[in-house]
């Protein structure tokens, strides 16, 4: 699964946490001039842009100190959205029954897309049906995955 390091996750999540959010994951994705570090928090009722900014301006002064990041990059803090993204194994165990849209890295089967619910989690696979049928997706193995938002 595409993630930022574990060291990114242990000087945002005390951060995020104490001021009583969830952090949801954290994506640290190369760009033409710097990278883009965005970090997605929740809470119950959803997240304002108020939330983000505090955020935002609490976990700048970590990481000025800190340094995570080599070279320039933006910091983006964000809702995880209807279409949450799911960072971590035990976010499939905690959105079962869910739809969720899924990308390999490497083609399985002749395939890299996969859509339908969530059944649950064994070992390291996700077991995804898809319309009756029956798929083992290793999460190693997995680019991005998305809850497909339900209206």
């Amino acid at each position: 699964m595409r993630q930022a390091p574990e060291a990114l996750y242990r000087l945002a999540g005390p951060v995020v946490e104490s001021l009583g959010y969830e952090l949801v994951g954290i994506e640290l994705l190369p760009q033409p001039r710097g990278s883009l570090l965005r970090v997605y928090i929740d809470r119950p009722g959803g997240v304002t842009l108020d939330d983000c900014e505090r955020v935002s301006h609490q976990l700048s002064g970590v990481f000025e100190v800190e340094e995570p990041v080599r070279g320039p990059y933006t910091l983006e803090i964000s809702s995880p959205g209807f279409d949450r993204p799911l960072f971590r194994l035990e976010d499939f165990e905690r959105f079962a029954g869910r739809r969720v849209r899924i990308r390999m890295q490497v083609p399985r089967a002749g395939r890299r897309k996969y859509t339908g619910v969530i059944v649950g989690i064994e070992g390291d696979e996700v077991v995804l049906d898809e319309e009756g049928e029956r798929h083992r997706l290793r999460y190693a193995d997995m680019d991005q995955a998305r809850l497909v938002p339900e209206y």
